[in-house]
């Protein structure tokens, strides 16, 4: 690795940080899904209760007893704002895999082209 000209070392740098940024994005996007199949199930449990029925909505540490119609409009508020969040997350992912790709094409290219001095 000393061999190698220091800017394929700051090429494998930024590799590595482009691999690690990807990693906590796919990190966040699968706890976003994760929030999003929960409330939608929870929509789905509240679908079929009457109007009178008791629910209780967490509020911090404590729990509060609100309307059918106020749960279930929070829960389509709160879908929608993680779906949106899952969206970016994955704007972002496509836009740093492309990045990762394009470095690691440099990076082969310039040691392909270091072990084989003829090719230009």
């Amino acid at each position: 690795m000393q061999n190698i000209s220091p800017k394929v070392q700051n090429q494998f740098a930024m590799l590595q940080q482009v691999q690690q940024q990807l990693q906590t994005i796919l990190q966040q996007k699968t706890q976003y899904e994760m929030a999003v199949r929960e409330a939608k199930r929870a929509q789905e449990e509240i679908a079929d209760a009457t109007d009178d029925t008791p629910m209780y909505m967490s509020i911090g540490t404590i729990m509060v007893q609100k309307k059918k119609d106020h749960v279930n409009a929070k829960l389509t508020e709160k879908v929608e704002t993680l779906e949106l969040r899952v969206k970016s997350l994955e704007k972002q992912e496509k836009m740093l895999q492309g990045k990762f790709e394009q470095l690691q094409t440099q990076i082969k290219s310039a040691l392909e082209g270091k072990s084989a001095p003829n090719a230009a």
